[in-house]
């Protein structure tokens, strides 16, 4: 039976032992951060805080933070719902009476995308004023400009057109009854208050906190623009999202939730929000924003708030992004039937390390593919693109690195386009909403092989040393990338590099700052492609102009060095460090 709301999926959790209760009293200011922090780099449990300082409210995080939990929410592994949905494609893409019938039960999921309406409701058991001060909201980072929502589903109409958008947007509380709207790049909740915005209007707005997994997931997933989240979540569910009408403003709101906020946002009304930590791991400048005034909250009588924390990697978002890969990719694929699969890796924060599948029916047909991919949705943010053959697994890294060593040749596979739109959160071009992005072709090509060039033993063996006094550090990847951790001057070191004909047979030499801890997989990844501006910090052992157009050659270069006007990475301070070791066999964990 599929989860009701929050609550029957943690009871659940906490019957499979997938959940634990602390019950002594914790601080939402850092204290919760770093314990969730620790629980998810082991995969451990979800937690419910029974006892939140200064808050009326019960606390819970960590729900997904593992596969099992994911599996558990959706009754099944996400690829098996990802595989669902394929099928469905296929039949009804062109329909006919055999595909349909042998797909009927995934039809009859389908049909659980319609709305239920429902007179009265779990969320509105309880009516009342504005008060978030009594809410068990974290502080996530000591750098944060305060506490914000960290798990809000904001639903929002289309002034015009009335079309609904559920989005994940983090909201920070400015006031016991406002909040910041944090509306990115690309986000349907920002479409919607800029249409009102040209009318001189007020946007409805209403969140939705404490819903059930479904719902969760659907806000997240990276859907097609104007496809309904609520009927998404449905289809996830297997039966349709009960929906209640909202007791002060034109909209329906999940009947099941936790709690509703119900207010509007005011055209040309802004306040500075941030900075906070982000899942790029380092603090989002602070910028001005709408401001969502709240008017009057609905909630159960005894409501459980749902956090979540967001930072550095691995953290409980990875899950959850793994899964909607799973569970999203056929309708990509279903867009365009060339790309045989695709992985963004979380280690990247998604947007920034993108690796697509292409079986090529010409030459240059993935180029084709990636400059259409970089035009669509949410994958229009990705920084990185990787390009390999069918028969790549694009979530192994090693593999993918294998197919750059084999198939790649900067000279003709390498594309750079600057001055394009980029993730709010991305900071490595100085310039919010904007930076530049890079391709990389690593299919095969019909032209003849040029061979490979033997690396030298002591390269192999990591002697970083006998090349320049400020290398602290490398390491080879399946002799194909070489990360050097840099104490000084990073660009002057990578120049020296990457025309070091000792490195020939390297692929890309990626220089990286001394908090990179070249021996784990996941902080080397968020080192380099978080980090770099590919217009500014790209280069390569030589570039000749031809025409207007500069054609390079030889090994890559990353300069992914940490430089001065980037934002700080996310770190917790040491008194939180020493206050959660000391109290650690009270939590119970």
């Amino acid at each position: 039976m599929p989860f009701a709301d929050l609550r029957s999926f943690l009871r659940a959790l906490e019957n499979q032992k997938e959940l634990k209760r602390v019950p002594v009293e914790v601080d939402p200011e850092l204290e919760i951060t770093e314990i969730a922090a620790r629980v998810v780099r082991e995969e451990g449990p979800a937690l419910l805080f029974e006892g939140v300082k200064g808050a009326s409210y019960r606390l819970a995080i960590n729900i997904f933070g593992n596969p099992r939990r994911v599996a558990i929410a959706l009754g099944k592994p996400p690829q098996e719902l990802g595989a669902e949905l394929a099928r469905l494609v296929q039949a009804v893409h062109p329909p006919s009476l055999p595909a349909l019938w042998k797909s009927r039960r995934t039809l009859a999921r389908m049909l659980s995308m319609r709305v239920q309406h429902v007179g009265s409701a779990p969320s509105q058991e309880v009516v009342e004023a504005p008060a978030l001060d009594r809410w068990p909201i974290l502080k996530c980072w000591p750098g944060d400009a305060g506490r914000f929502i960290t798990f809000p589903l904001v639903i929002t109409h289309h002034p015009l057109t009335r079309a609904r958008n559920v989005g994940l947007y983090r909201l920070q509380v400015h006031s016991p009854s406002s909040v910041g709207l944090h509306w990115q790049i690309q986000k349907g909740g920002g479409f919607h208050y800029a249409e009102a915005e040209k009318r001189a209007q007020s946007l409805p707005v209403a969140v939705a906190v404490g819903a059930d997994p479904y719902l969760l997931m659907a806000a997240i997933a990276p859907l097609p623009e104007g496809m309904d989240e609520i009927a998404f979540s449905g289809f996830l569910r297997g039966r349709p999202t009960p929906m209640v009408r909202a007791r002060r403003i034109p909209m329906d709101v999940p009947a099941n939730a936790e709690f509703i906020l119900e207010g509007d946002a005011a055209p040309q009304e802004r306040v500075m929000e941030g900075p906070f930590g982000d899942h790029f791991g380092h603090y989002s400048h602070a910028a001005p924003f709408p401001v969502l005034r709240v008017r009057q909250i609905t909630r159960r009588k005894d409501p459980i708030y749902l956090a979540a924390v967001v930072g550095k990697p691995p953290q409980e978002d990875r899950y959850l992004g793994d899964a909607l890969q799973e569970i999203m990719s056929p309708l990509i694929r279903m867009i365009r039937p060339e790309v045989s699969d695709l992985w963004a890796y979380y280690e990247a924060g998604f947007h920034n390390l993108l690796v697509v599948a292409v079986n090529q029916r010409y030459a240059k047909e993935g180029m084709k593919t990636a400059l259409g991919i970089l035009g669509e949705g949410q994958l229009s943010l990705t920084k990185c693109l990787i390009l390999v053959d069918p028969q790549v697994n694009v979530r192994d890294f090693h593999a993918v690195l294998h197919a750059i060593q084999q198939n790649f040749d900067s000279h003709e596979d390498v594309l750079l386009l600057p001055g394009v739109p980029l993730d709010t959160l991305d900071f490595t071009s100085f310039t919010m909403n904007l930076g530049s992005k890079m391709v990389i072709d690593a299919t095969r090509k019909s032209r003849a092989s040029r061979g490979r060039k033997a690396i030298p033993a002591h390269v192999l063996k990591g002697d970083p040393k006998r090349k320049d006094p400020r290398i602290m550090g490398w390491h080879l990847w399946d002799e194909t990338l070489l990360a050097v951790q840099v104490s000084k001057e990073g660009r002057k070191v990578l120049e020296k590099l990457v025309r070091d004909p000792d490195l020939e047979g390297v692929k890309i030499i990626a220089a990286v700052s001394p908090d990179v801890d070249l021996d784990d997989r996941v902080s080397t990844l968020w080192g380099i492609f978080t980090r770099f501006d590919c217009a500014r910090d790209v280069m390569f052992t030589e570039t000749t102009l031809v025409g207007p157009v500069a054609r390079p050659s030889g090994r890559l270069g990353i300069d992914a060095t940490f430089k001065t006007g980037y934002p700080e990475p996310l770190e917790m301070s040491e008194e939180i460090r020493e206050k959660v070791n000391v109290r650690w066999s009270q939590y119970g964990l």
